[in-house]
């Protein structure tokens, strides 16, 4: 992956960064000079006061280093809030449970929309755990919802009370930590982490029989790697879905992220894989460069994804692609109700609207997937598209 030149940071990026290098050093060393990618990515992502999701810095919007599709446009929220209110008439009732709200900009439009629609939830339930993210949450509703807020409660762990309703999870798979591998078809390697003249550098090893295992069934799916192929994947995404999810009773689940079906995910063509980085709003593929201040992602494979739904004791309810969802959901009816008689407010919606739709913007990229649980309900959002059978 080619390396990314180093932005100019402040002294205090520059310390935070030396912090967390020393850090990853300690680790490695306690580890006998080699730690796997996934531990490498979950530190620098996660540990507490040093990750890049834990430590206090603007991750979102112009400011940031990257803009989700809430930051983008209400449309998106305001179409999702469509949806779970197809989900909460239903049910007759429920709560709303988001997964790593961000800035909050996605619960404040939420919450807004489904008050007009007149299908506000219970309890709206906000999983992170960053107290900073938390902090900023809080002032965006307080912001743009502040009739709403005691409605709104902040968990740093999973919601144990079981619940009817939706779960929301925009953009979080993608950061869940992954292991790395190099494919020899005789003995398929791990890509770890190791110190080599005071850097940070690739160093393989022997896959183990979990991770051998797990490439055979992705080249399988792929339809077979040459010598050298480098990709990555998901331990943890069957037991995280299933920690974060096993609350709710009745309902549905809604997934958003960048990803696609096993088959094309691992094709002999993406032979380095889908690893990315954000920072400033450029993307790069050094992982090594600016640990702590800068976000680590992988896309995300939807086969595992849709696996982890019937193991977690769900159905598929719908599979399709962001494009897809937003007009299923009738996204042009959201920029009318939005701009009113405003022809300039229009124009701009209809711009958002294409960057969130387009192909070459986030309309493909970008998936959306329902799980059910005791629920038989047509999702409108999935109507016009079913993908599940490239799953």
């Amino acid at each position: 992956m080619p390396e990314q030149r180093e932005l100019e940071l402040s002294d205090a990026e520059i310390r935070h960064c030396a912090r967390v290098r020393a850090h990853l050093g300690e680790q490695i060393a306690a580890a006998g000079g080699w730690v796997s990618f996934e531990q490498f990515m979950d530190t620098v992502l996660y540990a507490p006061a040093l990750g890049y999701y834990s430590a206090g810095a603007q991750k979102f919007g112009a400011g940031g280093d990257f803009t989700t599709a809430p930051e983008l446009s209400p449309l998106f929220g305001g179409c999702v809030a469509r949806q779970c209110a197809e989900v909460l008439s239903a049910l007759d009732a429920g709560g709303i449970l988001e997964i790593g709200a961000g800035s909050g900009r996605l619960a404040a439009d939420v919450l807004a929309r489904l008050e007009i629609l007149g299908q506000l939830p219970a309890r709206y339930w906000i999983l992170d755990i960053s107290a900073d993210l938390r902090e900023r949450q809080r002032l965006r509703l307080a912001q743009q919802v502040p009739h709403l807020l005691d409605r709104v409660r902040w968990l740093d762990r999973p919601l144990q009370e079981p619940f009817d309703g939706l779960i929301l999870a925009n953009e979080v798979l993608d950061a869940l930590p992954v292991a790395r591998f190099r494919w020899h078809a005789d003995a398929p390697l791990e890509l770890g982490v190791a110190i080599e003249d005071g850097r940070f550098a690739w160093r393989a090893r022997p896959a183990d029989r979990v991770l051998a295992a797990a490439c055979l069934r992705l080249a399988a799916a792929g339809g077979g790697w040459d010598e050298g192929y480098e990709s990555e994947y998901c331990p943890r995404l069957q037991a995280w879905t299933h920690s974060v999810t096993h609350s709710l009773r009745t309902g549905a689940v809604l997934w958003f992220d960048y990803g696609l079906p096993r088959s094309q995910y691992y094709l002999p063509e993406r032979h380095e894989g889908t690893l990315l980085c954000h920072f400033r709003h450029r993307a790069h593929g050094d992982v090594f460069l600016n640990p702590g201040l800068q976000d680590i992602t992988a896309w995300v494979d939807y086969t595992s994804l849709a696996e982890a739904s019937r193991e977690a004791g769900f159905t598929l309810g719908g599979f399709t692609t962001q494009s897809y969802f937003l007009a299923g959901l009738a996204v042009d009816q959201e920029m009318r109700a939005l701009a009113g008689d405003d022809a300039n407010e229009f124009a701009r919606l209809s711009n958002q609207a294409r960057q969130l739709m387009l192909p070459g913007e986030m309309g493909e990229r970008f998936k959306a997937m329902a799980w059910l649980r005791g629920l038989d309900v047509p999702l409108s959002g999935f109507a016009l598209k079913d993908l599940r059978h490239t799953l």
